[in-house]
């Protein structure tokens, strides 16, 4: 099953652009999301930046 966040995820446009290798996708979106940071956060409807990847570390080179 995958994470019901996939299709609206701000990774998978960083992913369509080429910034980001589709590896978080295959490991966290579609196979144990709920070890997802971002996926935790949205479920306690707690803020975080598009920037934020699956294992909670930031990074600066994706901008929106």
């Amino acid at each position: 099953m995958a994470c019901k966040w996939i299709d609206s995820c701000p990774l998978r446009k960083f992913e369509e652009q080429g910034k980001l290798d589709d590896k978080w996708k295959k490991q966290y979106c579609e196979r144990d999301f709920t070890k997802c940071k971002r996926y935790q956060m949205a479920e306690k409807g707690i803020y975080h930046s598009d920037n934020m990847l699956p294992d909670g570390t930031i990074n600066e080179k994706l901008k929106s």
